[in-house]
């Protein structure tokens, strides 16, 4: 009985840490830097960069704060790190080459994170 009872809470115990979240702080800073770069990337003029581009960062950054929800990090956070980016990065040009980082980053960090995005920049709702 004992010995059933301690696999019993073995299994739970590291079933509740598995499921408690898998985003390590490395991470989540990073995710949270893209999010805010989509975002200043979604406040650019539309004269100044093209609609394509500004859609897929609006979208983008509703994803990434979506999915950051999801994992357990506060909305504070979120809204106060993208009003760090987007006070950093506002005004300044449209980085591709950071922007690229980015898709790369988030699309082998978060599994059909590409689909994802895609979906919602052509559902309209974002």
């Amino acid at each position: 009985m004992r010995k059933t009872l301690l696999y019993i809470f073995t299994f739970l115990y590291f079933g509740s840490v598995i499921a408690a979240g898998h985003l390590s702080d490395k991470d989540k800073k990073a995710t949270l830097k893209c999010a805010g770069l989509y975002y200043a990337n979604s406040m650019i003029p539309q004269g100044s960069l093209e609609l394509d581009k500004i859609v897929y960062s609006i979208a983008a950054k509703k994803f990434l704060t979506s999915y950051l929800i999801k994992e357990g990090v506060k909305e504070d956070l979120i809204n106060t790190e993208l009003n760090k980016s987007v006070d950093e990065l506002y005004g300044k040009q449209y980085d591709d080459k950071k922007t690229d980082e980015c898709d790369r980053y988030i699309f082998k960090l978060i599994p059909e994170s590409k689909a994802e995005i895609d979906k919602l920049v052509k559902s309209g709702i974002y």
